[in-house]
């Protein structure tokens, strides 16, 4: 085996897989530069996600116009001189790969100029190669314009995400830099058009709200805790701007972005010893830590950091947020005394009025509609039971049997209305299934969330909610992938204003949505109004429910099939089934387990738990005793 030694031109190209991975990390990497330099404003300008150009300028202190070709050489750096002061980092850069980097991999122009400087200079490079180096008239800081990335290596080209993903991640990052450098005033213009923009300010908050909006703002709870040798401070946000993705978390050590297991498990452990949501809460941390006790050059990307003592981050973050949330969750639940009879008074106002609101996806009607219902289903004098019946049972798996009388008439047409869909004939599809269990004779309703039924000798107990569930999932799924979802028009339409990175999700998955029942339009920019929603969904929470579809599909990745992302919005969508401590008449209890009985797998519900568990008569007299 002989040993070769690459090229200057094919290195380059090799670290620059390290340091830029896509435009976004070409922003970044570019940005921070303009943020060591001292800017306090910031421009970025893209074209097709950055793939084609990308463009920062900053009003810096700009580079001397002798480094201007220095600056792209190999670890050509202006942030340190020696190797100890990796120890004492006070910069966001400071390896010297970024330019060199970028310039291998496209078509690079930088121009700057000092304010001691009366003249600026240029350069623009191609692959690395220097096409020309002059002198130019222009303002103080620095411009750099990246063209044609990743042109000479197409291979990198075939990774990128499509034009509208790669400008979200980009807004994403940029987002993340502002909030760590809020004096200073960010701006993206995408394909001309304006995309994030924050004012530079003292207070923070403005530059949430300029990223987030104005939910966010009023339902965070600022935190600060001080330490011999390290103080953290920061937001964290309630239940109800929680998200199905980590995407609205942001860690800052020493003002720059990292991300961090670490301290993400220790802010999450004390949001849940709270609040026990399935959800991943907001936060914004920010640790100020001496430099000595941290080391950021692990990777070329700088967004891994190793900490001196874990312990001590761990504790001084969970006691921070863990603190700030019970302080905050006391204030809640402060009532004035003169105000208490009044509140418990409209409490209960409030529970009866919910009690009595009308669900339509309750499983069949509520009882004063019984005998409406019944009327239009009215059995014919001549009708035949025993041929009926017959046919019904070998259609469905049942058993024949015939009525022994016709005073048990009344009974017959409950049994109709319960077996069948009163709501339209029954389909081909529909005959053609059968029951994946025997029919049951319920026994009644434990706790008001199980229903006990039996047949052959055979205990059954159905979670009424987990078989609900089931049941609308197949039923919305089926109707998605037969195009027959039906939609109902909102009285109001619901406006959401999304993020950029938010936005992009959805654009990518618009025929989704459009497939599933929702008919969304856009309303200005990466706004949005949600016009139609399933009528299945019942009467949900709007905006909750995209977000966390939204939050689905962006935890799904790259890849997916259709399918399984109607799966997903599928599953969601079973939030309308009856809940547990529901009261069901025995009416809806038998539709229920009729309904479960012909789907197509009965036995667990859409996340996996089991609907029905069945306790035989040689079990339940073993448990007794009554039998060895």
């Amino acid at each position: 085996m002989r040993i070769n030694i690459l090229e200057v031109e094919t290195s380059n190209k090799i670290a620059a897989g390290e340091v830029v991975e896509r435009p976004s990390s070409v922003v970044k990497e570019l940005v921070e530069n303009s943020i060591d330099a001292g800017a306090k404003n910031i421009i970025v300008e893209i074209f097709d996600g950055g793939q084609k150009n990308i463009k920062v300028i900053d009003d810096g202190a700009g580079i001397h116009i002798d480094d201007i070709e220095k600056a792209f050489l190999p670890h050509a750096t202006s942030k340190i001189k020696y190797v100890e002061d990796i120890y004492n980092i006070h910069t966001l850069g400071f390896r010297g790969e970024a330019l060199p980097s970028i310039a291998s991999v496209s078509k690079t122009t930088l121009n700057s100029r000092t304010r001691e400087s009366t003249v600026g200079k240029e350069i623009s490079q191609s692959s690395g190669d220097i096409l020309y180096v002059k002198e130019i008239g222009c303002n103080i800081g620095t411009t750099i314009e990246v063209k044609d990335l990743f042109f000479n290596v197409p291979a990198r080209q075939k990774f990128l995400k499509s034009p509208q993903r790669e400008a979200a991640l980009i807004s994403d990052i940029l987002g993340r830099l502002a909030l760590a450098n809020n004096e200073i005033s960010f701006k993206l213009i995408n394909n001309d058009k304006k995309g994030l923009t924050t004012y530079g300010s003292t207070n923070l908050c403005d530059t949430i709200r300029y990223i987030y909006g104005k939910e966010v703002v009023d339902n965070v709870t600022s935190f600060e805790k001080l330490g011999d040798i390290m103080s953290v401070h920061g937001y964290i946000g309630n239940a109800q701007i929680s998200r199905g993705s980590r995407n609205r978390q942001s860690i800052f050590v020493n003002k720059r972005y990292v991300k961090s297991s670490l301290i993400t498990a220790a802010v999450e452990n004390a949001f849940k010893s709270f609040l026990t949501i399935n959800k991943f809460p907001f936060f914004l941390i920010f640790l100020d830590i001496f430099p000595e006790y941290i080391d950021i050059n692990v990777h070329p990307q700088k967004t891994e950091i190793k900490f001196q003592e874990d312990k001590a981050v761990f504790k001084i973050v969970f006691d921070a947020v863990h603190t700030a949330i019970a302080d905050s969750l006391r204030g809640n639940f402060t009532i004035e005394e003169e105000d208490n009879e009044n509140y418990v008074g409209k409490e209960i106002e409030k529970n009866t009025l919910r009690s009595q609101i009308y669900d339509f996806n309750r499983i069949v009607i509520d009882e004063k509609d019984k005998q409406e219902l019944e009327k239009q289903v009215q059995i014919p004098l001549d009708f035949n039971y025993k041929t009926v019946n017959a046919e019904r049972d070998n259609l469905y798996g049942g058993n024949t049997y015939e009525l022994p009388n016709e005073d048990v008439r009344e009974n017959v047409k409950e049994s109709y209305v319960i077996n069948y869909d009163i709501s339209k004939e029954p389909s081909a599809h529909e005959i053609s299934k059968i029951s994946k269990f025997p029919e049951l004779r319920i026994i009644g309703q434990f706790n008001k969330t199980y229903i006990l039924g039996e047949v052959y000798n055979e205990l059954y107990l159905i979670d009424q909610h987990a078989a609900h569930e089931k049941i609308l999932f197949e039923k919305y799924k089926r109707e998605i992938i037969n195009s027959e979802v039906i939609s109902q028009i909102l009285l109001t339409p619901t406006v959401m204003e999304l993020s950029q990175d938010d936005y992009a999700y959805y654009v990518e998955n618009e025929e989704v949505f459009k497939n599933s029942g929702f008919d969304i339009i856009e309303f200005g920019e990466n706004t949005i109004s949600i016009k139609e929603v399933p009528v299945i969904l019942g009467i949900p929470d709007i905006k909750n429910l995209f977000n966390e579809i939204l939050d689905n599909l962006k935890n799904m990745g790259t890849g997916k099939t259709v399918e399984i992302k109607y799966t997903r919005i599928a599953t969601l969508a079973c939030k309308a089934a009856v809940k547990a401590n529901n009261q069901l008449s025995e009416l809806e209890m038998n539709k229920l387990i009729n309904d479960l009985r012909y789907i197509d797998e009965p036995f667990t519900c859409p996340h996996g738990r089991p609907t029905i568990i069945k306790i035989t008569l040689n079990e339940l007299e073993k448990k007794f005793k009554r039998i060895q």
